[in-house]
């Protein structure tokens, strides 16, 4: 094609969905999924590199281009010691169905030696995604960004001009905040998570705030959801707060509590679903920190393994048995004065005899066939008749304080 025929359009906030803030950078424009003002409070490296990867973001537009290309510069990681990840995917989807998928090439690497607990990053070129063969004709186009790559947006080039495609009236948008689950961690691809599946079934817009590592009552991530317009919102908590050895059941509750106080302050009558973790044998009865095992790691395997001892959990700490309870036991005193709280305990979504079906390959994240699972129970169990998501519950909804 000539290259006169393609058509350049900048890649600005009003193309993009799932992202709470675009920072421009000498190359382009970088999602984020937390504003500048939180990702000033981030702690550490863990989570500044999860809010970057744009897991749920994706460029949305309308045109009746048959030829996509979009140039990115990626930040790939990559783990000493374990077999190579695989390169990140992006989903084009028309009009709400998968078209196509691809990957792009160069990027940076992110070297991650979980071991020494380093990184290094190792720069690479920009490289480019290309869509080819779409249908001659007005279509609805989004492009889901890779869940796993940090991902800068350098430029939009199509065969015909492009506009902004705007959110169906009266679709609800679904904003979710929870681990690497959530974050889509080993799905097969960003719009096959299970919250973007889920969001998919249940007919909504997704803003997921799943950050790998970092569901960890962060006030500063309250604050962000608190501000952040949504229709329904959910909160999935437990895994993290255990295999990090965060904190013990003293002041979990009360974080528990704050969190969801924080939210209500912008968000005072919008169903809120309160969801436990999904099972993790090496966690339920044993408290953490959770370590890569070294000796799976020497046969190129990567495998966690729980280092608590489940003694200790007397003294406080934490497993996932006492974070359900202790979930369960908060929201049950909050909906009595709270009709549009909810609570899901996680095992619904994966329990023990998803596991012996679809083990946790690593002993903490489910497969992408568990993702679809989870994504469909999650749609049936939330949006279904009697879900906290269901439609004739969404009708009080309500929008960020003001």
């Amino acid at each position: 094609m000539n290259n006169s025929s393609w058509t350049t359009t900048p890649v600005t906030a009003s193309l993009l969905r799932g992202a709470l803030d675009l920072e421009h950078t000498e190359h382009g424009v970088l999602p984020h999924r937390l504003p500048a003002w939180a990702r000033a409070q981030i702690p550490d490296g863990q989570l500044a590199m999860a809010e970057a990867q744009p897991s749920g973001v994706r460029l949305a537009f309308r045109t009746r281009a048959t030829s996509v290309e979009l140039d990115t510069l990626r930040t790939k990681n990559a783990y000493v010691g374990a077999p190579p990840r695989p390169d990140g995917t992006y989903d084009l989807l028309i009009d709400g169905a998968l078209f196509g998928q691809a990957a792009t090439t160069g990027g940076n690497v992110l070297q991650v030696d979980m071991a020494a607990g380093t990184t290094e990053t190792i720069p690479g070129p920009v490289g480019t995604v290309r869509f080819e063969g779409l249908p001659d004709r007005v279509k609805n186009i989004e492009i889901w960004l890779p869940h796993n790559e940090i991902t800068q947006l350098v430029s939009l080039r199509t065969d015909a001009p492009v506009e902004v495609s705007p959110v169906p009236p009266g679709r609800r948008t679904w904003l979710h905040h929870g681990s690497s689950i959530s974050h889509g961690s080993d799905a097969a691809s960003p719009s096959a998570t299970w919250s973007a599946l889920a969001a998919a079934l249940g007919g909504v817009e997704l803003t997921n705030l799943g950050f790998g590592g970092s569901a960890l009552l962060d006030p500063f991530t309250a604050r962000a959801m608190r501000d952040t317009s949504a229709d329904l919102i959910s909160v999935k908590f437990g895994i993290n707060l255990v295999n990090t050895d965060l904190m013990r059941v003293r002041a979990f509750a009360p974080a528990v509590h704050g969190f969801l106080d924080t939210i209500r302050e912008g968000h005072p009558t919008a169903p809120l679903l309160v969801v436990s973790s999904i099972l993790c044998p090496i966690h339920e009865d044993t408290p953490g920190p959770s370590a890569p095992d070294l000796g799976a790691m020497s046969e190129g395997r990567l495998r966690f393994m729980a280092t608590g001892d489940p003694a200790e959990v007397a003294a406080g700490k934490l497993t996932l048995n006492v974070v359900r309870a202790e979930l369960a036991r908060i929201v049950a005193r909050r909906a009595a004065d709270d009709p549009n709280l909810y609570h899901l305990d996680g095992r619904e979504l994966y329990g023990e005899k998803d596991f012996a079906e679809l083990p946790l390959p690593d002993q903490l994240h489910p497969d992408a066939a568990a993702h679809r699972r989870i994504g469909g129970r999650f749609a049936e169990l939330a949006f279904g008749t009697d879900g906290a998501f269901a439609t004739d519950r969404g009708a009080d909804a309500d929008g960020p304080a003001r």
